[in-house]
């Protein structure tokens, strides 16, 4: 007799933000050398998994048709698996999205990572962290730190990932209207690529800039808008290539005083600094 194995919720696919990032240079084959300090935030997308003993592996979303099967992270994730695994079944995955798209928090990456992470675990595939990293980073440079779990200082496209101890502050995350588009801004001819890079020890004593943000501004007004707003509060920039832009609060209290006074036309969140992933304590729960 066939057993129906229950519904595996909530597994959490938090956003980053780039607590700094700068571009260093462009290798031959058009990537970006980079060094960013990457962390995790409470505010998360959410699935839920169905593991089948067929073997098609079927989307269910609160998103609209925006992305299609083809270009969707999630199902691109879970074939990754199954194809190197070898494994015969499949599953049903249901995603509560919650993070903005083309928002610069990481959403389609962290929902990826977090589909590697969870059905490596339900399907008892039992493949090491590297190799999961490893078919992340096909599927995007972002997605290895996410399956990591640990605030990361990056090098490389943002593969290369060492373990950081930022303090974990508050944010007022800023989430404008207008989407913005990574591939546009790392082709664009007037983005910086040639940063020094710098030890570690002197980045982490030094300002935190974020190399991406005046171009965006000038080609996002949202963008600018939400910067200039926030800036008078706190010491404030973007994260990745946009478009969300964030401020920095040392308790939670600050954070929501200034989220009170945003303005009506923009829109926003209070959210804590995390050096430890929760999808880490999502899979703790398996053991």
């Amino acid at each position: 007799m066939k057993t129906t194995l229950p519904v595996s919720k909530s597994w959490p696919a938090p956003a980053k933000l780039n607590l700094f990032l700068h571009i260093t240079g462009q290798r031959e084959d058009g990537y970006h050398e980079l060094q960013t300090l990457f962390q995790f935030i409470d505010h998360c997308d959410y699935l839920d998994f169905h593991i089948t003993e067929t073997p098609e592996i079927r989307l269910h979303s609160n998103m609209s048709d925006s992305v299609p099967d083809s270009d969707n992270l999630i199902l691109k994730a879970a074939k990754s698996l199954k194809d190197y695994s070898g494994y015969h079944g499949g599953a049903d995955i249901w995603l509560d999205k919650l993070l903005p798209m083309g928002g610069g928090l990481g959403g389609g990456s962290s929902d990826a990572a977090t589909t590697l992470v969870a059905l490596n675990a339900l399907w008892n595939t039992r493949l090491p962290n590297a190799k999961l990293a490893e078919l992340g980073l096909a599927l995007g440079a972002d997605v290895p730190v996410f399956i990591n779990g640990l605030a990361a200082f990056a090098e490389g496209v943002g593969e290369k990932l060492q373990s950081v101890t930022p303090p974990e502050l508050w944010y007022l995350v800023i989430t404008p209207d207008t989407h913005v588009c990574t591939r546009s801004i790392f082709q664009h001819s007037d983005l910086p690529r040639c940063t020094p890079k710098l030890h570690l020890d002197t980045l982490m004593s030094n300002k935190w800039t974020n190399d991406c943000q005046n171009l965006v501004i000038k080609e996002h007004p949202q963008v600018a808008n939400a910067l200039s707003w926030l800036v008078e509060y706190a010491p404030s920039r973007m994260t990745g290539t946009g478009a969300c832009v964030f401020g920095e609060f040392k308790h939670s209290q600050q954070a929501l005083d200034v989220l009170a006074q945003l303005p009506a036309d923009m829109k926003g969140f209070v959210a804590k600094g995390l050096n430890t992933s929760p999808l880490l304590a999502r899979l703790s729960k398996l053991d």
